[in-house]
């Protein structure tokens, strides 16, 4: 009877974890978190901060789940200790776990640049329901909220803000919003949406230093503007979680280096989600992870499938406009594109020798599965480009 363990019960984890039980029925499968909650979802952590849904609400898969999969699922434990010769890990309770199979899902972490005075109180990060508790906790009695960063999740970190009547205003270094995922029409027409419902914007800013005593007053911008604040949130990317990768002696760089069965260096110990890093790319997106754990478990269960990248896609929800962007958006009109406006809708499909290799969609996503489906297989779209934008691919 083999052992199966894994670390991290993000999405990634918890695909594999479900897979490897469908391919072997006997073995021991356990799955360790330093959460202390089952899997929830991540992407959903603004509406528990808006107060849209509960905790509970956020848990995806309850604690029955794992017992009917007969999953052993260890809540509130991190990993302090390896002994890759002896195939065990050691847990911070001085627990051995012991395994055949290992798989590192260990996921990612706020990216804190070092700002003067990022450590001081009312500085906060917002990657997992203890950081989303504590700045619910935080924010009461806040008015003016200050976000460091104009990316996806500081976005909708504002935006829940703005819906418990908060103050928000978002420090951007681009001169843009969302720099990855929009273009520059497509960036402003989802700024002027944004200002509409109370945010306010300082694009091509720079935090010089984070002022107060031992809790944060305000924010100090290069140039000398002072945001008055007692609340902050930087919102400044992410990074893998890489402390296991050196002790069990797996090839690393942006993140734990895999093959295209999820291996790493090491043939019993696999890799996925935000932690892995695929032919030089950490893709840090939920569809990834999924879409890793899958084959990541399948495969230490006894199966057989190949991983071959993931187009990068993003989803956001705000004010109750919709926004996707996928592949390459190509901000500086480089390619071929087809553009349609209409009030608050914005669509840009971009193609390269008669593919579509990436689009925006802002206001009105209908027909984006398509499009991932005709990037992801390289379809000749020359018959239906001058209608892709209006009318969706169709047939084509």
């Amino acid at each position: 009877m083999r052992n199966y363990l894994i670390i991290g019960n993000g999405v990634a984890g918890t695909t594999a974890a479900e897979n490897i039980r469908k391919q072997d029925k006997e073995g021991n499968v356990t799955l360790v978190t330093d959460e202390d909650i089952p899997f929830y979802y991540r992407i959903r952590l603004n509406e528990y901060l808006s107060g849209e849904i509960t905790e509970q609400d956020l848990v995806a898969r309850k604690e029955q789940w794992y017992k009917d999969r007969d999953i052993n699922l260890i809540l509130n434990t991190s990993i302090s200790g390896v002994v890759p010769k002896e195939k065990a890990l050691v847990t911070e309770d001085n627990q051995r776990l012991s395994y055949d199979s290992l798989l590192v899902a260990t996921g990612s972490h706020s990216f804190i640049p070092p700002i003067k005075g990022a450590g001081k109180k009312g500085v906060f990060s917002l990657r997992n329901i203890r950081d989303a508790r504590d700045i619910s906790a935080h924010a009461n009695g806040v008015k003016d909220v200050v976000i460091i960063g104009g990316g996806l999740l500081g976005l909708e970190a504002g935006k829940a803000l703005t819906e418990s009547g908060k103050k928000v205003t978002v420090v951007e270094f681009f001169p843009r919003l969302l720099p990855r995922q929009l273009d520059a029409e497509g960036s402003k027409r989802l700024q002027s949406i944004l200002e509409e419902i109370g945010f306010s914007f300082r694009l091509g800013a720079k935090t010089e230093e984070i002022t107060g005593d031992d809790r944060v007053s305000s924010v100090l911008l290069e140039g000398g503007e002072d945001l008055s604040t007692k609340m902050l949130i930087i919102s400044a990317g992410v990074r893998p979680n890489l402390e296991l990768a050196t002790p069990l002696g797996l090839d690393h760089d942006k993140g734990i280096k895999v093959d295209e069965h999820l291996r790493t260096s090491q043939p019993h110990i696999y890799a996925a989600g935000d932690v892995a890093e695929f032919r030089g790319v950490p893709y840090g997106i939920w569809p990834a992870a999924m879409e890793q754990g899958k084959i990541a478990g399948t495969n230490m269960g006894g199966g057989d499938l190949t991983y071959q990248g993931t187009t990068m896609a993003n989803t956001l929800k705000v004010v109750g406009v919709d926004l996707v962007s996928a592949g390459d958006i190509d901000t500086e009109n480089k390619l071929e594109s087809r553009v349609f406006t209409d009030g608050k809708i914005y669509k840009k499909v971009v193609m390269e020798n008669d593919r579509i290799v990436g689009c925006i969609m802002l206001g009105d996503t209908t027909g984006f599965n398509d499009i991932i489906k005709a990037i992801s297989e390289k379809r000749n779209v020359s018959q239906v480009k001058d209608r892709i934008v209006t009318e969706g691919l169709g047939k084509a």
